[in-house]
């Protein structure tokens, strides 16, 4: 208490003292400098920042009356629509605007309220099987007990709080980008989002006609027996079988697009096939091309098909001659289901263009029935012995070559040109063959394509059981040989006989090409490319495109969200691009609601291998297309690859958040998945980026970029935006539209099947939902980490190239054969690969870490050489150490270890290898000393006294210890023989060796 006094009469005396020293009110002014410099020294000064968002613009519209709180009613943040409804004289928005805005929200909020009473009648995160497990989202500020309740089920939901108003706990933090994804719609659900994007989610699929019904047959296949035309040519497949070596039928498709405009996604079915990397960016199949003679159907024995091994069985057991085939015209026509035709829409119509071709029946003597119908009867009475499903089609069939679907011409002149040139080659054909001809190959084939079975002879009149279109498992061979007229006609074009028949065939009937189209005469007609729309973005990839201005080849390069998952049910090729989404849970493998696909293809989220449908087994090729580049091919209009790829480097985009909204069956039959078109998230801005760098020209509004590249083929404009596309917040006038097709043309087995499965497809969209209230960053933890990358797809089925975000980096991740960052297409630095910049590519990184050569030439062997080797080696040790334990056991001594037997019989061979070469050399001097002594020194050659003059030296060291007596007897001996041989020769009229020697070289002469 007493230094409390003390301070009060310390601060008494100081108020005296000041109130003296500041008079006239000074003292306040200086009280307030005071209090501010203490202030500013005592405390910590903290700077706030914020990322200038949409919803600091929302708060401030609302403080200032500018309108209620109703999520800013939809007006725009900025441009020439904020202008316009902003402020007049008096600071207040227009009275009309906002009555029209509250109306529009008036209205979703009615929309709102009517689902919700709907879904109280349900589980709205009720999962489609039983089975799929629902992940539990805890939030950690609840209390133990009430943790404990969730987790066991008994939690009273109207005791906890409501989660699903996007807590605090589960928004995301946002830290390179200026806005979110999906905050509008959080807690809607997808059939409240079905209503807002004007899209009914009640069904829309076809259901099955009742009359059409046959027996217990509740499911549609399309696997059959036909006879194949596949051919392997230089611009195709390099995998397409060789199995028709007498129609050219390359010869009748339009590669080089000199008349057509576009196709649907497979392109040509004949021909050869596509390669991967081709400019069109069509599928990459292999040359599918056939001719169906029996429907096998559905093989699932449960839903009414016939299975494969009954197939087989009934094939065995019949027996059929090769059957001759007749090519009769090619035709066009058939109106594309896609509704392209529909007047007043400005599009070109799509058909479809197949090759009509004829069984040459022929006729036993005194038989009523041909060899062709006595087969099918044969095969018929075979597949009903076997117990064959109902669901196989007894019904005659017109065979045909089914050649490409959804197919755009330019004009009727090209569509005129096109049919008249092919019908041309088909006139040459009929020419070659009057009477028909077996179809066959003198190649090697194994069947099915990619199997482990050996390459046999293909041979001729082969049938083939088709599993799908694309893949044939098993031929059948005919009962009998060729005979010599058909074996000459079968090999007729192989051999180089077909040049006099195109030299000669020069014209074609009028009635083979007239009739291009069944359905109806437009008359001339030819595509404009100025009617080209920005929502023909939104394709329908069943049919062609209509191109833009300039561009004279379509294309199905596109950047796109990869969405692919590896699953037991898909192919084990398929790549993990994503955890978040499991797609199989909203696919009916069991085909409970779906009955057939309208198209070969069935789930394109992964389709099954030996499914019952015989749909093409593909693998998951899942994904969100963005923005379309069209094709690949710089001189047709289009933009390469490597500048593709340099343009979308230097985009710098934030993470990419998606969010499902619902499924619905779209205006073209397809199965698809919507996702939240939100034009302010990161998606949106990176399609704004795409379509100011890389958009076509159009209406006055013209792309920049730094690299320098345009296209004329990009099925976006310049002038397109994010906030022209789809959604409820959007003007649906452009391209922006996220959408996933999960199959094509799906037909269910009625409308209350359609209706169920799009309610439970729903179900789980709603699950997802809740799970994910403002999106996710979709990855792996192999697959682009962090989330939210951009792909660049040369078509739905092969992902070429990955972006991160934030200028993250970008790899190449072509069917899972390279990872980051080991590949680069793009333009190299100077300086080689000692410039730092390029140790990415793949010469550089091969450099940097060459693999040792012991270690390619392994790998090289392969897993059978490998194999191999180990097999031998393991062979020769046993096989050597047996032999070695057979000698010690004879040759061991007693008490000898087996190591000590081995290092005596290892020197002791040692000691015999060393004795054998000292017997070599003694023998071999002795054979020298043997060759002088019968030689002689003065009748030995010059040659002969250079070799052997050591081995003198060495004798005459040695003779030097005998006595002295020894060397006078050889002496006199020597003598003695030299003097008798002298004789001998003057006897016989020769000279002596002295004379030889004396004589002059002129006097030597050949006799």
């Amino acid at each position: 208490m007493g230094g409390f006094y003390q301070s009060v009469a310390s601060r008494r005396i100081m108020k005296k003292h000041v109130s003296s020293e500041f008079p006239n009110g000074q003292f306040l002014r200086f009280g307030v400098l005071v209090i501010c410099a203490v202030v500013a020294l005592n405390i910590t000064p903290t700077v706030i920042a914020f990322i200038p968002d949409r919803s600091r613009v929302v708060q401030k519209r609302v403080d200032s009356g500018a309108q209620s709180r109703h999520r800013d009613n939809g007006i725009p943040i900025e441009g020439g629509g904020y202008r316009s409804l902003m402020r007049n004289g008096s600071g207040k928005v227009q009275a009309d605007a906002v009555k029209e805005m509250k109306s529009e929200h008036k209205r979703k909020e009615t929309i709102k309220s009517d689902n919700a009473r709907k879904r109280r009648e349900r589980r709205i995160n009720r999962p489609l099987t039983a089975d799929a497990p629902v992940e539990v989202i805890i939030p950690e500020n609840l209390t133990v007990d009430e943790k404990n309740s969730i987790r066991i089920g008994n939690t009273d939901k109207d005791s906890l709080p409501n989660y699903s108003e996007e807590p605090e706990f589960m928004r995301r933090r946002l830290g390179s980008q200026l806005t979110g994804c999906c905050y509008t719609y959080g807690d809607y659900a997808a059939e409240d989002m079905c209503g807002l994007y004007g899209v009914d989610c009640e069904g829309g699929g076809d259901g099955k006609n009742e009359d059409d019904e046959e027996g217990d047959c509740s499911q549609d296949g399309l696997s059959f027996i036909g006879i194949s035309f596949s051919v392997n040519t230089e611009d195709g497949n390099p995998y397409s079988y060789q199995l028709c070596d007498q129609f050219a039928m390359e010869s009748i498709i339009d590669r080089d697009y000199d008349y057509v405009m576009s196709m649907d996604e497979d392109g040509w079915l004949v021909g050869g096939g596509y390669k991967t990397f081709d400019y069109s960016g069509k599928m990459p199949y292999i040359d599918s091309s056939h001719t169906e003679l029996v429907r096998i159907g559905s093989l699932d024995v449960d839903k009414g098909g016939t299975s494969i091994a009954q197939v087989y069985e009934a094939m065995s057991s019949v027996y059929f001659a090769p059957l001759n085939i007749y090519p009769e015209y090619l035709k066009g026509g058939g109106g594309h289901h896609s509704g392209d035709e529909d007047e007043g829409d400005g599009q070109v119509e799509s058909c479809d263009v197949t090759l009509v071709v004829s069984v040459v029946e022929e006729y036993d003597d005194n038989q009523n029935y041909s060899e062709y119908e006595y087969f099918l009867d044969q095969l018929f009475s075979a597949l009903e012995d076997v117990n064959g499903g109902p669901c196989m089609d007894d019904r005659d069939t017109d065979p045909h070559v089914s050649m490409v679907r959804g197919l755009k011409f330019k004009s009727s002149y090209a569509q005129y040109n096109y049919m008249y040139s092919s019908n041309l080659e088909v006139a040459v054909w009929q020419a070659m063959y009057p009477n028909g001809v077996p179809i066959g190959s003198k190649s090697y084939a194994a069947f099915p394509p990619g199997g482990s079975s050996k390459r046999e002879y293909v041979g001729y009149g082969n049938l083939y059981f088709f599993f799908d279109r694309a893949n044939i498992t098993s031929a059948f061979n005919p009962n009998r040989d060729l005979t010599d007229d058909e074996s000459y006609y079968a090999t007729l074009y192989s051999s180089g006989g077909s040049d006099t028949f195109y030299s000669s065939v020069t014209s074609v009937d009028e009635n083979m090409y007239a009739g291009s189209n069944d359905n109806n005469d437009n008359g001339d007609w030819e595509h404009n490319p100025y009617n080209w729309k920005s929502s023909y973005a939104q394709h329908d990839m069943t049919d062609g495109w209509d191109l833009p201005p300039n561009c004279n080849q379509e294309g199905e390069t596109f950047f796109g969200i990869p969405l692919s998952m590896t699953s037991d049910s898909k192919l084990q090729s398929t790549s993990s691009f994503q955890s978040q989404f499991d797609f199989e849970n909203i696919i009916d493998r069991n085909y409970t609601y779906i009955e057939s696909f309208g198209t070969n293809h069935g789930w394109l989220v992964g389709e099954s291998i030996g499914n019952g449908a015989g749909s093409i087994v593909d693998k998951d090729t899942a994904h969100i297309p963005l923005f379309y580049m069209g094709t690949t091919n710089p001189n047709m209009g289009g933009m390469s690859l490597s500048n593709m790829i340099a343009i979308a480097k230097k985009i710098e985009f934030g993470a990419l958040y998606i969010k499902p909204a619902f499924v619905f069956i779209d205006e073209s039959g397809h199965l698809v998945m919507q996702f939240e078109a939100d034009a302010t998230s990161a998606i949106g801005y990176l399609y704004d980026s795409f379509c100011k760098q890389v958009g076509i020209s159009w209406n006055y509004e013209t792309p920049s970029n730094n690299v320098g590249s345009y296209t004329n083929c990009a099925m976006h404009a310049a002038g397109d935006r994010a906030a022209y596309g789809c959604g409820p917040d959007n003007s649906n006038t452009g391209g922006f539209c996220p959408r996933m097709t999960i199959a094509y043309s799906v037909e269910f087995q009625s409308e209350d099947h359609s209706a169920a499965y799009i309610q439970q497809a729903n179900n789980y969209v709603d699950y997802w939902r809740s799970l994910y209230p403002t999106g996710v960053a979709v990855g792996t933890n192999k697959f682009c980490k962090d989330g939210g990358c951009l792909g660049l797809f040369l078509n739905r089925y092969d992902l070429y190239f990955v972006f991160k975000p934030d200028l993250g980096g970008s790899w190449v991740e072509y069917n899972g054969a390279s990872a980051a960052p080991t590949f680069s297409p793009a333009p190299t630095w100077t300086g080689g690969c000692d410039d730092p910049h390029n140790f990415h590519l793949d010469k550089c990184f091969r450099k940097r870490f060459h693999p040792r050569q012991s270690a390619v030439a392994w790998d090289s062997l392969g897993e059978v050489g490998q194999l191999s080797v180990f097999l031998v080696t393991f062979m020769a040790a046993t096989l050597s150490i047996s032999i070695f334990l057979a000698r010690a056991r004879k040759r061991r001594r007693k008490g000898e270890s087996y190591f000590a037997f081995f290092v005596r019989d290892l020197t002791r061979k040692r000691k015999k290898i060393w004795k054998k070469k000292k017997k070599k050399k003694s023998r071999r001097k002795k054979a020298a000393d043997l060759e002088e002594s019968m030689l002689g020194d003065d009748g030995a050659s010059r040659k002969s006294k250079r070799s052997h003059k050591s081995s003198r030296s060495r004798s005459k060291s040695k003779s030097g210890r005998s006595s002295s007596r020894s060397r006078r007897s050889r002496s006199k001996s020597r003598s003695k023989s030299r003097m008798h041989d002298s004789d001998r020769n003057n006897d016989s009229g020769r000279p002596d060796d002295k004379q030889v020697g004396q004589m002059d070289p002129a006097q030597h002469k050949l006799v």
